[in-house]
């Protein structure tokens, strides 16, 4: 029985061109600026020393802290503090009514029929914490937030590795085997399997992709165990 479902964001609940195409490039626009207006800010800086530990190299001014994240960017880098201060720009963003965040049709109904339900419901994804609040608070199905239980990113550790699905398991408090991840990425899957969650994958482009896990189309077709 299923007491918990995880889910994934990008290729899950949303489309990834929306990140790809609307918040990536916001976010590039606006870092020069938003650096230069925030740097000396308390949170800024944090991110900004954890930066220079992880590319090994110093990060004496704006112009060259943002020359930086916007390499990351380019180059998908899943850096936690990119993406801290990613979501520190995409709050105004959407606060300003800039966009608002992709939802597959099938997302918000599903969402709401789980909770209803009683199942408790999470995100897991390498956006940071605080960036998730904002893409369900901000979404085209309007605030979601109040479906959701609670977020984990990149700082429970790398999507990939089994031991963040048992941190994850250790939070939520329920036997990783009333837990359901769903993801659109093979070998987190696999790392959520070998920690003892139930898996699911989603084919949403419907690309008859094959699997070690199941494969649904999108959240209509998830048969809980």
């Amino acid at each position: 029985m299923i007491n918990a479902i995880i889910t994934d964001i990008e290729g899950t609940t949303s489309s990834i061109a929306f990140v790809k195409d609307v918040l990536f490039p916001y976010a590039a626009k606006q870092f020069p600026a938003f650096l230069d207006t925030n740097w000396n800010e308390e949170a800024v800086q944090k991110q900004i020393l954890a930066a220079e530990a992880e590319a090994g190299e110093a990060l004496g001014s704006p112009a060259q802290a943002s020359d930086l994240f916007c390499r990351w960017i380019e180059e998908d880098r899943k850096a936690t503090p990119l993406k801290a201060l990613q979501g520190m720009i995409w709050k105004a963003g959407y606060e300003n009514g800039d966009y608002t965040a992709h939802m597959y049709p099938d997302t918000a109904p599903a969402l709401k029929k789980w909770h209803d339900s009683g199942l408790a419901l999470y995100v897991y994804s390498s956006g940071s914490i605080a960036a998730q609040k904002l893409f369900f608070g901000y979404s085209d199905a309007g605030d979601l937030t109040g479906l959701l239980s609670g977020y984990f990113d990149t700082t429970t550790g790398p999507k990939q590795s089994a031991d963040s699905y048992r941190k994850i398991q250790q939070a939520i408090g329920h036997p990783a085997n009333t837990l359901l991840f769903l993801s659109d990425i093979e070998a987190e899957l696999d790392a959520a399997a070998k920690a003892g969650l139930h898996t699911c994958l989603l084919d949403r482009e419907q690309a008859g992709l094959q699997s070690r896990h199941p494969v649904v189309s999108d959240f209509n077709h998830i048969n809980l165990p």
